[in-house]
């Protein structure tokens, strides 16, 4: 099953949500466990789960389904929302603000009590199996005016808000998923630490707990633990040289002794 540490109350509120059919909306910052968390969500509700990583091009059609040509003649093809709403699986739309708005209008009607889905180009009106389940994800530090979520939409979901691990925490689940040692762990959560107090200042984003994790497997691979730093963390963090160059300090000051 797939590895998930718990932060605070969200299995419980992801499992009253389930039980009462609610559409669910997760907040946080990238690389925070909230793919990872509607995975494991996903398995112990023993439901399937479609994900959709969402973008400017996406449609309503790429959710919904379309007609295609086969080799006996057009036929209809079901998208991930559709197979969903037939199943009674988990529809996670990962960067729902990133969709354009007139493909999120689909989602209203399954947002709400109607619990429906209907389909223009074959005139169905499906009813969501029961077990359903309408999940959606953003950055709340990516919004802007063009790309915010619209009230409308927003108030119909039961919302939850991500944060990056405290750091014992942390520590245990870069453990965990890396099988790194404990002396390894802590470094690169003291190194986090360090490069997310200079998030406003410097970066556009802070380093997650994704990066920690490759981080790992790059020394759990022999690599030396500063050319690790700098290719699993710095240099996915910042095109500018003097940016990764400043970071690369931060480094050095954690794991000079590393090299050794």
């Amino acid at each position: 099953m797939t590895f998930y540490q718990p932060a605070g109350n969200e299995v419980e509120l992801f499992t009253a949500a389930a039980e009462n059919g609610l559409p669910v909306l997760i907040k946080g910052p990238t690389g925070c466990g909230k793919t990872r968390f509607v995975r494991y969500m996903a398995e112990k509700l023993g439901r399937p789960v479609y994900t959709v990583a969402c973008h400017d091009d996406l449609t309503a059609s790429d959710l919904v389904g379309r007609h295609l040509i086969g080799p006996e003649g057009t036929y209809w093809q079901d998208g991930p929302l559709t197979r969903a709403v037939r199943e009674g699986g988990i529809c996670y739309l990962d960067e729902v603000v990133e969709a354009r708005k007139d493909t999120t209008v689909v989602l209203h009607p399954l947002a709400d009590d109607r619990r429906e889905l209907p389909i223009e180009r074959t005139g169905e009106l499906l009813q969501a199996a029961p077990g359903f389940m309408l999940v959606v994800s953003y950055n709340p530090g990516y919004q802007s005016l063009l790309k915010g979520m619209k009230p409308s939409t927003r108030q119909r979901f039961v919302s939850m808000s991500f944060d990056y691990p405290e750091p014992a925490l942390e520590q245990k689940i870069v453990q965990e998923e890396s099988g790194c040692d404990e002396a390894l762990a802590k470094q690169l959560v003291d190194l986090a630490t360090s490069l997310r107090k200079l998030k406003d200042h410097d970066l556009e984003e802070a380093a997650s707990t994704r990066l920690l994790i490759h981080t790992a497997y790059l020394v759990a691979s022999g690599m030396p633990h500063i050319e690790a730093c700098r290719a699993g963390m710095i240099e996915p963090l910042s095109d500018d040289a003097v940016t990764v160059n400043a970071l690369m300090e931060v480094v050095y000051a954690v794991f000079g002794q590393s090299e050794d």
